[in-house]
């Protein structure tokens, strides 16, 4: 015996194989979402979820259920878990970790969920609606390829890496490692995780100026982890290190206007956010594929001349 809400969803598809308009009921169909971000601890996270919520509640019709993962694995597969046992209407969610969470995804596919992920995919898991996120390879080479326009000669360069197993920290290293390996003038003397986290960033910086004397240029997978080492080399005096982060958070933003970051790479998360709902609703709703199961937007490097273009300029003090 079907249920009322696989009765709808066979209707909505018969509608559009007959080359029906999906009815309005079909249109306005209340649904229930599960949004879940990896950890509100990072201010990039907050500003992903307020998006999603800004853009549920323009779209109306729908009760999200928030979900901080509290940068726990466990935590978070929990969540998605306890979504499956609610029967929610779609998943919209950024894993902390793409292989710890590879298999509450999975779960979710497998009950019928449609799952659309932000920021991070999970690869390996079919069945995944859409995947909406920003090429973090191109943006790794952006930051490589700002280094060797402000340092055409060669620099002497910090590595700060995101977390292991994030898929962001992933592919922004390969494309920092693109750019720059074999170019012997550019010499990566220091390189090391700090789980884009400030205050990890800030003592992982001042061992690497105590282990390697100071740097041109640090590079970091992310803000906090650019401003934790901007931190540590303005207490040494190092002011004239050239710092690039990732994000383009608003506190970021503000520093490269005041000449403390040389820049920071721009991702537009809440572009990220909104696209991904819209996708999850369109499916619930009407059954709607997305003309790309992969939405990638190209991140660019924000820097002094070109502050206009970033998502959150408003936002800085």
């Amino acid at each position: 015996m079907q249920t009322r809400r696989q009765f709808l969803m066979t209707s909505v598809a018969a509608g559009a194989l007959a080359g029906l308009a999906p009815s309005a009921f079909a249109q306005d169909k209340a649904l229930t979402i599960l949004a879940s971000v990896p950890s509100l601890g990072f201010p990039f996270f907050v500003h992903m979820l307020n998006q999603i919520k800004a853009e549920a509640a323009s779209t109306g019709g729908i009760t999200l259920i928030e979900s901080d993962g509290q940068n726990s694995a466990p935590k978070q597969t929990g969540d998605v878990e306890a979504a499956i046992v609610q029967k929610v209407d779609a998943i919209v969610m950024s894993p902390l970790d793409v292989n710890a969470l590879a298999p509450a995804v999975e779960q979710a596919v497998q009950a019928g969920i449609p799952v659309v992920t932000i920021d991070r995919r999970v690869d390996g898991v079919e069945g995944i609606l859409a995947h909406v996120g920003a090429d973090n390879a191109k943006g790794g080479e952006a930051q490589a390829q700002a280094i060797l326009a402000a340092f055409p000669n060669g620099a002497t360069i910090f590595h700060l890496q995101g977390q292991p197993g994030a898929g962001p920290a992933i592919d922004r290293n390969k494309g920092v490692h693109a750019i720059l390996d074999g170019k012997d003038a550019y010499k990566i003397v220091f390189e090391q995780t700090a789980n884009f986290a400030r205050a990890e960033a800030l003592s992982v910086t001042e061992a690497g100026l105590s282990a390697n004397g100071k740097p041109d240029v640090i590079v970091c997978a992310n803000d906090d982890m650019a401003l934790g080492a901007l931190e540590a080399c303005t207490a040494a005096g190092h002011t004239d290190v050239k710092i690039y982060g990732f994000d383009a958070l608003p506190e970021a933003l503000a520093s490269v206007r005041d000449g403390g970051l040389a820049g920071t790479v721009e991702q537009f998360p809440g572009e990220q956010s909104r696209r991904a709902l819209r996708i999850a609703v369109d499916f619930a709703r009407t059954g709607t594929k997305p003309a790309e199961s992969l939405v990638l937007l190209t991140p660019i490097v924000i820097g002094k001349d070109n502050l206009d273009k970033a998502e959150r300029i408003s936002e800085t003090k």
